[in-house]
C-alpha cells in the first residue's frame, strides 16, 4: 500500500493531507482498483502536459508523460480514441490525434488519428516541430516517436547538385543526414536515397536521417 500511496501523491494529484483518506479508501480496493482510483482523468493529464510544455519545454512535458505512463500503467501497444487509458491529445493539420507510449521501459510513442488519415512527410515534420527532442518515423504504417540520435562526427559531405538550401552528409555508420530550411527541397533531395526515414527539426531546420 505504501508504494500505491507514493504513486498517488506523486502522480495522482493528491497531497500529503490526503494520506489518511487514501489509506482508508485502499483498504476496500484490489491493487487494480487502487491504480484506477489514483489515475488522473484525461483532462488532468492533458492539462499537466500542456503546462509543462508551455512553461518549461517540450522535453519536460514528454518526460512527465512517460514517467506517469510507466508508473500508472498507461502504456499500450494499441492506443485508440476509445480511451481505455488516458492519453495526450494533439491537433495536427486541423485534425484530432493522440499519442501514447508503447511500454514502460522504452521511450517509444505511437501517434494515432481519431479518424483514418494518410501518413505524409508533412505530418511527420509537423510532429518533429512540436517535439524536436524526438525523431519521427513510420513503422508498419504506424507513426512513432523516439529520442534517437546519431553522431555527426567524421561525417562526409555529399554533393546534392542544384539544392540551394539543403546540406547532406554521410555519417560514419552509413546513415544519410540531410538538413534544410526548406521542407519541399529536402524532401525532393531525399528521393535520391533509399532506406528508413527519420524526421527531425532543430533551430528552424528540417532534418532527415535515412538508414539502410
Amino acid at each position: 500500500m505504501t508504494n500505491m500511496l507514493d504513486l498517488a501523491l506523486q502522480y495522482g494529484g493528491f497531497t500529503s493531507l490526503d494520506r489518511t483518506y487514501l489509506s482508508q479508501k485502499f483498504k476496500t480496493m484490489t491493487p487494480e482498483e487502487q491504480l484506477r482510483f489514483i489515475t488522473p482523468p484525461p483532462s488532468v493529464l492533458n492539462a499537466y502536459f500542456a503546462e509543462y510544455y508551455q512553461k518549461e519545454s517540450p522535453e519536460k512535458a514528454t518526460d512527465y508523460y512517460f514517467a506517469i505512463s510507466s508508473a500508472l500503467d498507461l502504456t499500450t501497444s494499441q492506443p485508440s480514441f476509445r480511451e481505455d487509458k488516458p492519453f495526450v491529445r494533439l491537433n495536427l493539420s486541423g485534425k484530432s490525434y493522440g499519442f501514447a507510449y508503447q511500454d514502460r521501459t522504452a521511450e517509444v510513442a505511437q501517434v494515432f488519428a481519431e479518424k483514418p488519415a494518410p501518413i505524409t512527410a508533412k505530418l511527420c515534420f509537423e510532429l518533429a516541430e512540436i517535439f524536436p527532442q524526438y525523431r519521427i518515423f513510420v513503422d508498419k504504417q504506424v507513426i512513432k516517436m523516439a529520442p534517437k540520435e546519431w553522431s555527426l562526427a567524421e561525417a562526409e559531405g555529399l554533393d546534392l547538385g542544384q539544392a540551394l538550401l539543403t546540406e547532406g552528409y554521410r555519417l560514419a555508420d552509413g546513415t544519410i543526414y540531410l538538413s534544410s530550411f526548406n521542407q519541399e527541397e529536402i524532401l525532393e533531395v531525399a528521393q535520391n536515397f533509399k532506406g528508413q526515414v527519420y524526421y527531425g527539426f532543430h533551430q528552424r531546420q528540417y532534418l532527415l536521417y535515412i538508414t539502410e
